[in-house]
């Protein structure tokens, strides 16, 4: 008798419980903004797949990364850049790694967390403060 409780309360345990996607595939930010997440070897890795606006207002055309502080890389298009770097696991559903953000061109401590089949939230730090976005899943 003891064995079939036991083997109802994991089973009910993992119902609780249910497992959680992959974040591999593509996600939508609030701005709609899109980001590809990737397996880059053991690691996950996430590239910008559009940018909103598609077209820069001040240029008449596609986003470029014109805040990184290397002169060489301002020309390069948003569309393609590698965003999340080297995310690698750290427990059920949560990955740690770095983030570049375009917004200042720099390299921060972030991760990525599942929140479910249909969203993640990416964060990142830089000393005491942090901050993050919650994606809803494309495909």
């Amino acid at each position: 008798m003891r064995i079939i409780l036991g083997l109802s309360f994991c089973v009910l345990l993992m119902a609780a419980h249910p497992a959680v996607a992959s974040p591999v595939g593509l996600w939508r930010a609030k701005d709609g903004g899109q980001i590809r997440v990737a397996a880059c070897g053991k690691a996950l890795c996430g590239f910008v797949a559009t940018t909103v606006p598609r077209i820069d207002p001040q240029t008449g055309r596609p986003p470029v990364d014109k805040h990184n502080p290397d002169p060489a890389r301002r020309t390069r298009p948003l569309v393609g850049i590698m965003i999340l770097i080297g995310m690698n696991a750290d427990g059920p559903g949560q990955w740690s790694g770095q983030l570049y953000n375009d917004d200042d061109g720099h390299i921060y401590a972030g991760h990525l967390k599942e929140l479910g089949p249909r969203a993640i939230r990416i964060e990142g730090c830089s000393g005491a403060l942090c901050g993050g976005e919650e994606l809803t899943r494309i495909k």
